[in-house]
């Protein structure tokens, strides 16, 4: 099912997100929360949010939702009879609950707690690409263990399931058999990006003093195998030479060790000195690293919206993509960015194509970036369409 336009008349509604962390370094599903109840808070819905972060995280203080956090866990997969029990007590006060992943034991807690009682929604966050299971065959092979007793009723028993894309939606049923569920599509976004300041550029700089002054590219994502950071480094590595004013910006956690893997390739093409590692930015300098880039970058294995993706379009930041991140086909539409296949070649043809382009060129496809936001990416639509879902 495609989400198209409201049809029904909703009042304002008490919504229950439920999700394993909501710490900015596990990526896109915590950040896009964060962005979506603050939206719904806006247009006067009540938002609270079920975590199993520890209830003492720093990161919880700024959040401008309530947040109860359940830290205590029994064994694999966050098992928790407390939060079992907070949700049997606490999930009749809610007109509907949003499930924010797969694969962990608050899905089972909310089925069993909801049943029969409220209305819920589960938000796949791409965790059913067929890229994990090829990538990884050992885990898909514990993980269909799980599937039918424990994950696909999940599934199959919720009022819906939702995707950001319909390329994401044809590719979840590629990956377990069953997979008979209600798939909707929601037009997903983020909210409108700060307008640039003085201090937001000072934040990055200050965090990244070797660009100050020079022309670079930006990589904002985990550090991680699935984002293609291996192929950007090769591809950049090809084309430095012939662009020695041009670096290349790696910023993002480094949950996976991955960077000292990464570094030893910049040595060994001897580029070293030419990609910068600030760690994760957040706050004024992400914003000010966004802002002081000519483009972004991701030529990423599998991506199902890309939060990121749309910050930089935000931004009126032209988007170098890989056609695996599954909102490429609407930028290359708009003309808001380059894309190319998941390959060390690929990534070296739209590092290559964005830097042979003049100058007006490039300004003109910022100009067309920041339409595509404006067109595809508004946070106010995907509020309405979640709702929409609960109203039916």
């Amino acid at each position: 099912m495609l989400y198209t336009a409201l049809q029904v008349t909703i009042s304002t509604m008490r919504l229950l997100h439920v999700i394993h962390s909501m710490s900015p370094e596990t990526g896109g599903p915590a950040e896009s929360l964060r962005q979506r109840a603050s939206e719904h808070i806006r247009t006067g819905d009540t938002v609270e949010v079920l975590s199993q972060d520890r209830p003492d995280a720093p990161f919880l203080k700024t959040l401008d939702f309530p947040v109860h956090a359940i830290s205590t866990e029994i064994g694999g997969y966050g098992r928790s009879p407390e939060l079992l029990q907070w949700l049997r007590q606490n999930v009749g006060r809610f007109d509907g609950v949003v499930v924010e992943g797969l694969w962990q034991y608050f899905n089972i807690a909310v089925r069993k707690a909801a049943a029969g009682r409220v209305p819920y929604a589960v938000f796949s966050h791409g965790m059913l690409d067929p890229w994990f299971k090829k990538q990884y065959p050992l885990k898909h092979l514990k993980k269909s263990a799980y599937w039918l007793p424990f994950q696909y009723p999940v599934l199959r028993d919720a009022t819906s399931v939702l995707f950001t894309t319909d390329i994401e939606r044809q590719l979840a049923t590629e990956s377990f058999w069953p997979h008979r569920w209600q798939g909707v599509v929601v037009p997903f976004g983020i909210a409108p990006a700060p307008d640039e300041t003085p201090s937001q550029l000072e934040r990055f700089f200050a965090a990244v003093p070797g660009v100050r002054g020079r022309r670079f590219v930006l990589f904002l994502a985990r550090l991680h195998e699935k984002k293609g950071c291996d192929l950007l480094v090769e591809a950049y590595a090809r084309v430095a030479g012939q662009y020695p004013e041009v670096d290349l910006v790696m910023a993002g956690p480094d949950a996976d060790e991955l960077q000292k893997q990464l570094e030893g390739m910049a040595r060994k093409y001897k580029i070293e000195n030419r990609i910068h590692w600030p760690g994760m930015l957040q706050g004024e300098a992400k914003w000010g690293a966004f802002h002081a880039c000519e483009a972004f970058v991701l030529p990423s294995h599998q991506e199902n919206f890309g939060v990121a993706v749309a910050e930089a379009l935000a931004c009126s930041k032209p988007v170098l993509i890989s056609d695996k991140v599954n909102i490429w086909d609407g930028i290359k539409a708009d003309g808001a960015g380059l894309v190319d296949t998941d390959t060390a070649d690929g990534a070296e043809r739209i590092l290559r194509s964005w830097l042979e382009m003049d100058g007006e060129q490039r300004r003109a496809m910022s100009r067309r970036a920041q339409a595509c936001y404006e067109r595809r990416f508004s946070m106010s639509r995907c509020a309405e369409a979640i709702r929409q879902v609960f109203a039916r």
